[in-house]
């Protein structure tokens, strides 16, 4: 199974189970991505810090990114970032659903990015149900925000601090609390 193949299978929409040919393609990535990690968020460097970023996710993060450590993801290859992104300190991505994150986005400290659930049943809860996460232009993460499974963030939108999101965010809206809600709409 290659890479692609292991993506799309993540994305399926199905239980993925623990003993599924996707986990063997992904688990040697991720022993790189933690040794990758320490690096990372051992770094004082900004540019280093963002090249190491590069490395994580195999493609380049644009010089107009900044990334403070610590910061921590579980695999890094089904994560995309755009230019001018700032991502603050203390931040969580899990990716295997696939993470993407559009041009001139605001991510605030200690946000979670969940792509990953797990089933209710006891007897499936082992395996995985992922669904990506596609964060639009000019979005505003707010501090200690988590966006959950399947969720898009609109276009100008803002997520308050706080906020735990479990469903699509339009453009040009404010949304807040637990569950997030409709906060207002910006002009």
């Amino acid at each position: 199974m290659t890479l692609a193949e292991a993506y799309a299978r993540f994305n399926s929409g199905e239980v993925i189970p623990p003993n599924d040919p996707a986990f063997s393609v992904v688990l040697p990535i991720v022993g790189e991505t933690l040794r990758l990690i320490g690096k990372l968020n051992a770094s004082g460097d900004i540019g280093e810090a963002r090249q190491i970023l590069s490395q994580i996710l195999n493609q380049e993060v644009h010089e107009s990114t900044t990334i403070f450590p610590p910061f921590t993801t579980n695999f890094g290859r089904f994560t995309t970032i755009g230019i001018n992104v700032f991502i603050n300190h203390g931040c969580s991505f899990l990716d295997l659903g696939g993470i993407t994150i559009e041009d001139n986005v605001l991510i605030g400290p200690q946000v979670k990015l969940v792509t990953e659930n797990h089933p209710l049943d006891p007897a499936t809860r082992k395996g995985l149900i992922s669904k990506p996460i596609v964060i639009k232009q000019n979005a505003w993460i707010g501090a200690g925000a988590t966006i959950l499974p399947g969720v898009t963030i609109g276009e100008n939108s803002v997520v308050a601090a706080g906020a735990v999101v479990s469903k699509d965010v339009p453009d040009n809206t404010v949304v807040g609390g637990i569950p997030a809600k409709f906060l207002k709409n910006i002009d």
